[in-house]
C-alpha cells in the first residue's frame, strides 16, 4: 500500500466526501478519487460507498481507517525516533490560535521551536474558534486554542483558563462607566461575527437566559473588520481583552468588563482524539500550555483611551 493513497483516503473518510478532501489536500478531485479507487482494488475491497452528498464507509473501510491512521502515526514516530538520534525532536506541526492570541504567542511560540526543537517545523495558522475546531477534525492542524469547545468525539480538549469578554465602543462615545451590566448591552447595536462563532453564540444564550436578544448591526466574521467598523462608529463590539489590547490604533477604544453576571468562555487546547499525537506534537502542546500560562502570571491589561 502507498502511504500517500492511505493519507487521500483517511482525509476524505474523515470529511465525508470527495470534494472537501479534494480542497484540504489540494489536489484535483479526480486525481483524489483513482488513488482511493487505486486502493479499493489493491485490496480487494470496497471502503467508500459514494452517493450525492458525500461519502460513507463500509465495514471494510471501517477497519482500514483504524489501522490507516495507526500506520501514519507510526511513520511519524519512526521519522521522529531517527530524528532523535542526533540527539533532537523533528517533524512538522501544525498549530491554530485564534486572533487575538496569534498576536502575543506567535513570537514567542516561533522562538521557543527554535531553542527547544530546531529540527521541527512550525506552522501556525490564525482563524475564528469554530474554523480551528474543523481544521483538527480534518487533520489540517495538530494543535489548537479554542473558546468553549463543545463536546466531540473527534477532539479531546483541555482548559487552560476562563477569559471575560469586554464590551468595547469608541473612544469618544464612552459614557465613563468602569463596567455594564450584560442586560444593558442588549440596547447597544452590535457589531458581531455570524454563528456559530463562539462570541456570538456566548452573546445571545447568557442574553437570552436574560429574556434579551442582542440588536445586531452588522454580522463580520473577523476581528481587525470588526475593530475597523467600531471605529468608524458603526456599533460596539463584544471581545476579548487581548483582541483589544493588541489592536494596532487601541487608543480608539473603550473596553470596560461586562458584569451581572460576567460573560466568560473557556480557552482550551485541542487536539485530534482520533490521532496519536507524536512526541514532537507533545512537546508543542507542552510549549504551548507554558505559554498561556505565562501570559496569566503577567496578564496584559487593557490600555486606557488616549486624550482627544
Amino acid at each position: 500500500m502507498d502511504l500517500k493513497q492511505l493519507e487521500y483516503f483517511i482525509r476524505v473518510a474523515e470529511l465525508g466526501g470527495f470534494t472537501r478532501a479534494s480542497i484540504a489536500l489540494d489536489i484535483a478531485q479526480p486525481a483524489l478519487s483513482r488513488q482511493v479507487r487505486q486502493l479499493e482494488v489493491e485490496l480487494g475491497h470496497t471502503l467508500l460507498i459514494r452517493n450525492g452528498r458525500g461519502v460513507t464507509l463500509t465495514e471494510s473501510g471501517k477497519q482500514l481507517l483504524e489501522h490507516a491512521r495507526g500506520i501514519l502515526y507510526q511513520v511519524s514516530r519512526t521519522r521522529e525516533e531517527l530524528g532523535r538520534v542526533s540527539g533532537a525532536l523533528a517533524g512538522r506541526v501544525a498549530v491554530g490560535l485564534p486572533p487575538c492570541f496569534a498576536k502575543i504567542l506567535t513570537v514567542p511560540l516561533t522562538r521557543a521551536v527554535r531553542e527547544r526543537m530546531p529540527n521541527a517545523t512550525l506552522s501556525i495558522t490564525e482563524n475564528l474558534s469554530t474554523s480551528l475546531h474543523e481544521s483538527l477534525v480534518s487533520g489540517r492542524l495538530d494543535i489548537a486554542l479554542l473558546y468553549n469547545p463543545p463536546a466531540s468525539a473527534d477532539i479531546e480538549s483541555t482548559v487552560l483558563l476562563e477569559e471575560n469578554f469586554y464590551f468595547v465602543t469608541r473612544a469618544q462615545d464612552s459614557d465613563g462607566a468602569d463596567s455594564i451590566p450584560l442586560r444593558d448591552v442588549a440596547n447597544h447595536a452590535l457589531v458581531i461575527p455570524t454563528r456559530p462563532n463562539t462570541i456570538r453564540m456566548l452573546v445571545e444564550t447568557e442574553l437570552a437566559r436574560l429574556s434579551k436578544r442582542p440588536r445586531i448591526a452588522l454580522e463580520i466574521d473577523g476581528i481587525a473588520a470588526i475593530l475597523d467598523l467600531v471605529a468608524d462608529g458603526a456599533g460596539a463590539a463584544v471581545l476579548s481583552r487581548n483582541a483589544v489590547d493588541t489592536a494596532e490604533r487601541r487608543h480608539l477604544f473603550h473596553a470596560v468588563p461586562i458584569v451581572d453576571p460576567h460573560l466568560r468562555a473557556r480557552l482550551a487546547v485541542g487536539v485530534s482524539a482520533r490521532r496519536p499525537a507524536t512526541l514532537t506534537q507533545q512537546a508543542m502542546q507542552s510549549v504551548v500550555r507554558e505559554l498561556v500560562s505565562t501570559l496569566l502570571e503577567n496578564p496584559v491589561t487593557v490600555s486606557e483611551p488616549a486624550p482627544a
